[in-house]
Order: structure tokens, then C-alpha cells, then sequence
């Protein structure tokens, strides 16, 4: 006889340590949803952000999780709920429910390889010029650092995180803050400087543009790619395709787009929203040989899970059994 059934969510909120900003506007905390699945006597957890620019809201996902049955399974889920951040909750919570049971590790039920430790990028928020250079000053030890840029006037913010950092290598993500006059403009300055990557210069609806361009940066795809359908509208445009897991709708589609994006010749970035250590430890199995790893999340945070990732400087650990998987 099968025990108790239940998929429970809440929701929690984690201070971040200092004002966080990009483009679209400001934040003081990660608001997230943790969702728990508990079946014959095992206990698992995931957890999400919603996302305003995707429709979502905390009251919103919320619904999409408890509207579902209390049996799920994860194929089952696959079809049950589209790709978005209600179906990464109750997705990651699933394999850390099977992991638990199975009493394995969610890399070796997935057929993966044991994780190993990875660098994850170091975010700096929008800021005036002299406050990101401070920031990159502070963080310069690091060797990869991500600025969020996204305005009609970022040449001077890029060249004082430069000065401030002047050995790291640089991601920008631009957040669809950009028109295509302002990317090309750029486009020179951003090689001069040594940033690697671009991510979202465009607006989504609008990236069409980058199609058949001179590239003199690799070009990532954040809010324009989401799951494996949106490949197809991707070739052409981008370089490199941001996995977050709160766009693919959970672990299991992610693993997949990994997979099929590899196939047809992208290179793979790991991203997150910024949420707790929970959130992170799922994506650091899909961020193992990824080109470019973005999982800082906690790093930004004040307060933390209990068990919470392990970071040395930009180094982060796998996670333990006891946080996730």
C-alpha cells in the first residue's frame, strides 16, 4: 500500500546583501517558491523564481503548483505544465524525491558523470560608472565577472569595470536593453576591451537582427531561448544559448536542450535567477563542461539554506545530499 502524497509550496524570501539592478529595475531580496514533494516515507525539494518578464508572479505559480496531482510523475509533469518556473519547482523536487528513495545521487540516476567543482561568473548590478568600478575593484581576484549593462550609455560603466578589474575576463549582459544601433556602435569597444561574451543585446521580438551580422564577440541567447523548441529560431542569431532552469521548466527538459544544443553546434552557458543554494544545485549538474558557468546566486545573498552551496572565491562545490539530489 502506497504511503501519504502530498506537493506542498511555499514561499520564502532571502535579504541580499546589497541592492541588486539591472536594466529592467531593482531588488532588495530573492522571492522564491520552494516546492516539497513527499511520497511513501521520502521527502524532495525544488525551488523557483517567477518571473515578470515571462507572465509569471508568485501568486500565479503558486497556483500552477498546487493545481496539480499529488501522483505526478515527472513525464507526467513534462506535459502537465508548460516550461517556467512552477514546473522547475516541482521538477528538481522529483529528482531529489527519487534520489532520496533510490538512495543514489540524482547524476548517477540521470547517467551522468559524478560532478565535479566549478568557476562561476561574479555578477556586478547597473550602477554609475564609479560604483562599478569600485565594485570590480572589490571583486577583482576574480577570474570571470558578469556586468549588467542594458542602457543607451554603458561604454563608460564597461571601461571602469575594466579599469577596476583590469585582469578578468568579462561577460555583459545587456537584458534586451539595447537597440541595434547602440550593439553595433559597441560592438568594436567590446573587443577592444576583452569582454567573451554578449548576452541578449536585443529584445527577444526584435533579435532578428542579429541574423548573418559580423561577429567580433560571441553572442548569447538568454530570454530569447527557453526550452528545446526555441533552437529553431535561434541559428543564425546566436553563438551560445543561457540554460536557466527556470526557463526550461526544471532539470529534466534542461539536460535535454544541453544535449540537442550541443548537436547542432551552440556552445552552452548555465545561468540562474537569483535565488538560494537550493536553486543552484540542480544547474551545477547541467553546468558540468558547460563554456560558461553563471550560478552565483548565493553569492549575492545575505542569508542562505541551511546546507547551502560551498564557494572559495568563484570556486563552487557539488551539492551535498543533505541540501539537494
Amino acid at each position: 500500500m502506497k504511503g501519504a502524497q502530498m506537493i506542498r509550496v511555499q514561499h520564502d524570501t532571502f535579504k541580499l546583501a546589497q541592492v541588486f539592478t539591472i536594466a529592467r529595475g531593482s531588488k532588495t531580496a530573492a522571492e522564491v517558491l520552494t516546492a516539497t514533494v513527499e511520497r511513501d516515507g521520502a521527502k524532495g525539494w525544488g525551488e523557483c523564481v517567477p518571473y515578470a518578464r515571462y507572465g509569471e508572479s508568485l501568486e500565479s505559480v503558486t497556483a500552477q503548483i498546487e493545481s496539480l496531482p499529488a501522483g505526478i510523475t515527472r513525464a507526467e509533469l513534462q506535459e502537465a505544465l508548460p516550461a517556467g518556473a512552477a514546473r522547475n519547482a516541482v521538477d528538481c523536487a522529483l529528482w531529489d524525491w527519487e534520489a532520496k528513495r533510490a538512495g543514489k545521487p540524482v547524476w548517477e540516476l540521470a547517467g551522468l558523470a559524478r560532478p565535479e567543482p566549478l568557476i562561476t561568473a561574479y555578477t556586478l548590478s547597473l550602477d554609475t560608472p564609479e560604483a562599478m568600478r569600485a565594485s570590480a575593484a572589490a571583486q577583482a581576484h576574480r577570474p570571470l565577472l558578469k556586468i549588467k549593462l542594458g542602457t543607451p550609455d554603458d561604454l563608460p560603466r564597461l571601461r571602469a569595470v575594466r579599469e577596476g578589474a583590469p585582469e578578468a575576463r568579462i561577460i555583459i549582459d545587456a537584458n534586451e536593453g539595447w537597440q541595434m544601433e547602440t550593439f553595433l556602435d559597441l560592438q568594436a569597444e567590446l573587443h577592444a576591451l576583452g569582454v567573451v561574451l554578449v548576452e541578449q543585446p536585443l529584445p527577444a521580438a526584435g533579435d532578428e537582427a542579429l541574423s548573418g551580422i559580423e561577429r567580433l564577440v560571441p553572442i548569447c541567447a538568454d530570454e530569447s531561448c527557453h526550452d528545446r523548441e526555441s533552437l529553431a529560431h535561434l541559428r543564425g542569431k546566436y553563438d551560445v544559448i543561457n540554460i536557466k532552469l527556470d526557463k526550461t521548466g526544471g532539470l529534466t527538459e534542461a539536460l535535454a536542450l544541453r544535449a540537442l544544443a550541443r548537436s547542432e553546434g551552440f556552445d552552452v552557458m548555465v545561468g540562474c535567477m537569483v535565488g538560494s543554494s537550493l536553486a543552484m544545485a540542480p544547474a551545477a549538474l547541467v553546468a558540468q563542461g558547460a563554456d560558461f558557468v553563471d550560478l552565483d546566486g548565493p553569492l549575492l545573498l545575505a542569508e542562505d539554506r541551511s546546507a547551502a552551496l560551498h564557494y572559495k572565491g568563484s570556486e563552487m562545490d557539488p551539492p551535498e545530499p543533505e541540501l539537494w539530489g
